[in-house]
């Protein structure tokens, strides 16, 4: 998975003080990104382009996020030095494949930069797409035109205009978060919990946080 989800080892505290880890927080010595954002889980998808000689190119991304709805625009951060980017960015077009709950291999498969990973999995390509379809591990597809880059560190930020989205609605999304996979259906199975009522006396007044005991 993308490089921001590894952990690195966790700084010793002082045990002097006799405080469990879930009493206190941790506390990098450095601003790591990498723990900041594993704790956001987040979807997983595989952006998919094709080359100038006609290969297939993609890898699994889970840094996205939508824009602007009208002109409706999403952003997508990848590697600079990744050839997906280079051919993306040649081509101009880039399909966006949201992955389903079953498909954790397939995510697995294109974050490993195996050469035959389109090989390995069941794509096609639509009339119109702008990039294969993982007609087998996506519930939705973006087709993007890309509209503007901006390079930042070692990653370039790719905001794109889809021009086509194609939804399966019966399947349900793959999460990513603390180094491990979730699946969205086992997620919301579990209800929320009850929240306290508050004295029937009491009315908070507008904008105030209810703070529960």
């Amino acid at each position: 998975m993308p490089t921001f989800s590894t952990h690195p080892d966790i700084p010793d505290r002082d045990a002097a003080e006799g405080r469990s880890e879930a009493e206190e927080p941790v506390v990098l010595r450095e601003a790591d990104l990498r723990p900041f954002m594993a704790a956001f889980p987040s979807g997983v998808s595989v952006v998919t382009t094709i080359d100038a000689g006609g290969l297939p190119r993609g890898l699994t991304c889970s840094s996205l996020a939508s824009v602007a709805l009208t002109p409706p625009t999403l952003v997508v951060c990848i590697r600079t030095a990744s050839p997906t980017l280079q051919a993306l960015l040649a081509q101009g077009q880039f399909a966006l494949n949201l992955l389903h709950e079953r498909a954790r291999c397939t995510s697995d498969l294109f974050a490993s930069g195996d050469p035959a990973r389109f090989e390995r999995t069941e794509w096609r390509l639509p009339l119109g797409a702008s990039g294969p379809h993982l007609t087998a591990s996506a519930h939705a597809v973006a087709d993007c035109s890309v509209v503007k880059t901006a390079a930042f560190g070692d990653h370039t930020a790719v905001f794109a205009e889809a021009h086509r989205v194609t939804v399966r609605p019966a399947a349900q999304p793959l999460l990513y978060g603390l180094r491990r996979y979730a699946e969205w259906s086992a997620a919301a199975s579990t209800p929320p919990p009850a929240a306290t009522p508050l004295p029937p006396h009491v009315v908070p007044p507008e904008g105030a946080a209810r703070v529960r005991g």
